[in-house]
């Protein structure tokens, strides 16, 4: 069986460097060939495509646009009456996805509108959610690129967030029925809203087009104290033969460096050389 490949999330790990480009050199340096980010968008682009080319650094994920952030937006895509800014928010991700090569961007669903109910909004936002992933098929396929819907819980991180289970995003793909837009599997979330994982990595495993990994309850590394027994399901993802990445999406106790010991002591249990984490010589931060 392959080893798993990690990539570093770089809205979540080498913080203290406020630039991104910086975040790309401290994650090559650390061994890192691939990383992930939230929000880009006020990174220069053709700075990013610099440093990119120069660390040899794979960019494998980014999310669309927030909206606007200031009213409380969290994505659009699931937001009736959004459905302009969501489009204009799509086509953004683009224009950095395709100038970082990045294959896969997250198609953010967005909040229940504030002073809405969700039980007596949740079929018109499901509805807006299908109809825009539609539209965003269509342009991703043209590119090669998938796109991809997270739940994100709503009993800790975000109670008004929309999409909340890997059920209800499974429902919405089989409507949406276009084979590039995947699932998103954040275990740290699904652990929260459902627990049982074993099964639901089972049953959800062919819609899995990526992967994030943090500690329950905490959002540490995943040697931390919590909930999840990361050696075993790192070697269900094995079994199971998944060949993507998985994006290290958590807090770390210390500083970033410092707390990826869990990589080792994966390559150690496995006693081979991970092409996902590994010394590479890269330039001295600018």
């Amino acid at each position: 069986m392959p080893p798993l490949k990690f990539c570093a999330n770089l809205s979540w790990l080498f913080t203290d460097l406020p630039e991104f480009t910086q975040r790309i050199y401290a994650a090559a340096s650390a061994g890192f060939q691939a990383v992930e980010a939230a929000w880009l968008y006020d990174s220069d682009l053709q700075e990013l495509q610099r440093v990119k080319n120069a660390t040899g650094v794979d960019v494998v994920l980014i999310n669309t646009p927030l909206g606007d952030a200031k009213a409380g937006d969290l994505g659009l895509g699931a937001v009736p009456g959004r459905e302009e800014d969501f489009r204009k928010g799509l086509d953004l991700a683009m224009q950095y996805a395709k100038a970082l090569d990045c294959r896969r961007i997250h198609l953010m669903a967005g909040r229940v509108p504030v002073g809405a109910d969700r039980a007596t909004i949740a079929v018109e936002m499901e509805d807006t959610f299908v109809q825009n992933l539609k539209h965003a098929a269509d342009v991703l396929s043209n590119e090669g690129i998938t796109g991809l819907i997270e739940p994100i819980n709503t009993r800790i991180t975000d109670p008004r967030y929309f999409l909340d289970s890997p059920h209800q995003a499974a429902a919405i793909l089989q409507k949406v029925g276009h084979p590039n837009i995947k699932l998103q599997m954040d275990v740290f979330h699904w652990q929260i809203m459902d627990s049982n994982l074993t099964q639901n990595i089972h049953k959800y495993f062919p819609l899995i087009g990526h992967i994030q990994i943090a500690q329950v309850p905490s959002r540490n590394e995943p040697d931390s104290a919590g909930e999840l027994n990361f050696p075993y399901l790192f070697s269900l993802l094995e079994e199971l033969g998944y060949q993507g990445y998985i994006g290290c999406e958590y807090k770390p106790l210390g500083s970033t460096n410092e707390g990826l010991g869990w990589v080792k002591d994966y390559l150690k249990r496995n006693k081979r050389e991970d092409h996902a984490c590994k010394q590479l010589p890269v330039p001295a931060f600018p």
